[in-house]
């Protein structure tokens, strides 16, 4: 099965990682795109914030070019590892344990701990206040690390969170008492109209770093610290600084009606719409040519034929796709060292699953023609695939229409998980707006909204076709 992965991955453009000698590579550096101010994707849909502006000046004074990959911060330390990405930008802590599996490069930002509460929360003004509460973290940060560290001292426990956005919303409904987050950060949404309030003393944290795999692109890091020394000494470190944090820097954006909101970002919808059609058309073509292979495979007089069938379904139906998408996004590339396009990852990991289920349906739908049909057409001379493709299948047809569009449905709303390797379909995209603006009410609607109609559609076409081919 890891060689149909591999085949794959091959066919649908995989690039292998040798360039890494080539003096003019371009460097691959992921980010996490919800962690404002340090980076996010504004109006225009151009990657900015202090980390962002800070690689940006830096590459100009060094002289080198670069591709950002929002990823989220869990996906992106993970495409680090397995060598899918040549660093990571993202407000990430330098620690002892991250600098056994990751080169550090000089401490660019001093970070710092804050609590914050819903704006309407009177009841909790110190740590002791949480006892027998609920917190919200995020993965990963210098907030969720200090919780860890305090939560069995003051008898609270933790809930942790993959975007800020979401880890505010948990405090806002009321799920969770409090947050510990970053700072600046913290501060920064509070100015944009998060709902929370800051409560308490801040605490020291650790220092920001840009990384890279352990003894890997040693060049690149030499090229940041260079730069980063150039940056401070010319003063432009503090302008980029000022540009986020200093006086004026958060006033609020103002909020947003929905229809407002609609109109400011449905460019930015419509291409993660795009995506994700695109991602379900290419998906289910590969997975309905799979579908047929392994579904004669399964009604297969040989046994050997059958367990082959058998094992493919039972591989794929029978782990969670979000599981599969990393594998074939980070394991897979990893074990075979070569570097693999998110979106042939994406593909690749819908078509195997997809098309598990569609093996299933024709299988199902074959077995539900009377084998006297099939008896009758040898009778008449047709030989097996003769018979299954004049006579079987026309008739199986029918019966798996309706399994056919339900599972294209299903495909189309699992796009939605492969946000998590950073591909920018519709969920990514309202994820990605989201953690600028906070409006995740009217932007979670306006995301459904358009789920409901591309999926009505697909539905009502299909129900034309149905009845066209029954007629």
């Amino acid at each position: 099965m890891i060689g149909i992965l591999a085949l794959l991955a091959l066919v649908l453009g995989a690039g292998t990682a040798n360039a890494q000698s080539d003096p003019d590579k371009t460097y691959v550096i992921a980010t996490d795109v919800t962690f404002a101010p340090f980076e996010f994707q504004n109006e225009q849909g151009d990657f900015v914030g202090i980390d962002m502006d800070l690689l940006k000046a830096i590459s100009e004074d060094q002289g080198f070019r670069y591709q950002v990959k929002p990823l989220g911060f869990n996906a992106a330390v993970q495409a680090l590892q397995s060598r899918q990405v040549d660093g990571v930008i993202a407000g990430m802590s330098i620690t002892d344990e991250r600098k056994l599996v990751f080169d550090f490069s000089d401490p660019y930002f001093d970070s710092g701990v804050q609590m914050a509460v819903a704006k309407s929360n009177d009841d909790i003004e110190s740590y002791e206040d949480l006892r027998g509460k609920r917190v919200a973290i995020k993965t990963g940060t210098e907030g969720a690390m200090f919780a860890e560290s305090i939560k069995d001292k003051y008898g609270f426990t933790t809930v942790t969170f993959d975007d800020s956005a979401s880890m505010y919303d948990d405090v806002k409904t009321g799920n969770s008492v409090a947050v510990f987050d970053d700072y600046p950060v913290l501060l920064y949404g509070i100015a944009q109209g998060n709902g929370l309030k800051a409560v308490g003393e801040k605490e020291a944290g650790n220092s920001y770093g840009f990384a890279v795999s352990k003894g890997q692109n040693a060049e690149l890091i030499e090229k940041f610290n260079a730069g980063l020394a150039n940056l401070r000494a010319s003063g432009q470190y503090d302008k980029i600084l000022d540009t986020y944090l200093g006086e004026g820097a958060q006033e609020a954006q103002g909020g947003n009606n929905f229809f407002s909101l609609l109109k400011d970002t449905y460019p930015q919808l419509l291409k993660g719409l795009w995506m994700t059609i695109v991602l379900t058309v290419v998906s289910l073509a590969i997975a309905l040519v799979l579908g047929l292979v392994f579904g004669f495979l399964r009604v297969s007089h040989s046994k050997f034929l059958r367990a082959i069938g058998v094992t493919y379904v039972d591989i794929f139906r029978g782990t969670p796709l979000l599981v599969q998408a990393f594998f074939i996004y980070f394991g897979i590339p990893a074990a075979l060292g070569f570097q693999m396009p998110a979106f042939t990852a994406g593909v690749i990991t819908l078509s195997l699953n997809a098309g598990a289920y569609i093996t299933e349906i024709i299988r199902g739908g074959i077995q539900s023609v009377d084998k006297g049909q099939m008896e009758a057409s040898r009778s008449l001379g047709m030989n097996y695939m003769a018979s299954m493709r004049k006579v079987v299948l026309p008739q199986a047809v029918r019966t798996m229409m309706p399994s056919f569009v339900n599972q294209a449905v299903i495909t189309l709303k699992d796009t939605s998980i492969l946000s998590v390797i950073g591909i920018a379909e519709l969920t990514q995209t309202g994820k990605i707006i989201i953690a600028r603006n906070f409006e995740s009410f009217n932007m979670w609607l306006i995301v459904g909204i358009f789920y409901f109609v591309i999926i009505m559609a697909l539905t009502k076409l299909s129900d034309r076709l149905e009845k066209r081919i029954n007629a």
